[in-house]
């Protein structure tokens, strides 16, 4: 059984953005409603055919490789090759990754970069950020 979404997305920021355009006007009132589902139809179309890609690739997961390959299979959605081009094909992923590590293994001593939230020290683990501020120095006294 399929699951129906009732996903909208918000008409009053669809005008906002709208508006921005200096070419536009008055819009009637119903002009947001129906680009609001427009772009649902339009979003619905574009994840099924992801959808069919990721299963006939028996992925589990849909990524960013299976919604580029989708982009560039379907007729219907040329306009997106542009935005699309500049993702990389998993099979350059993995030639890259492999190139990287057999130049290490040859004596490549090259210090890694290291990730900011490393150098911290802290992860996304349960409440961190979260719940009573410090008091500092100023406020303590």
């Amino acid at each position: 059984m399929k699951k129906k979404y009732k996903t909208k997305f918000p008409v009053a920021r669809i005008k906002k953005i709208m508006q921005m355009d200096e070419d536009v006007g008055k819009m009637a009132q119903a002009t947001p409603v129906l680009i609001s589902k427009a772009l649902e139809l339009f979003m619905q179309s574009l994840i099924d055919e992801a959808c069919s890609e990721t299963r006939s690739r028996n992925a589990k997961r849909l990524s960013v490789a299976h919604l580029k390959k989708c982009v560039l299979n379907t007729e219907q959605f040329d306009f997106l090759r542009d935005v699309v081009a500049n993702v990389p094909d998993p099979s350059e992923k993995v030639e890259g990754d492999i190139e990287s590590n057999s130049n290490q293994q040859d004596g490549d001593l090259s210090p890694k970069p290291e990730r900011s939230s490393s150098v911290r020290g802290r992860g996304r683990g349960r409440g961190r950020g979260r719940g009573r501020r410090r008091k500092s120095n100023e406020e303590s006294d």
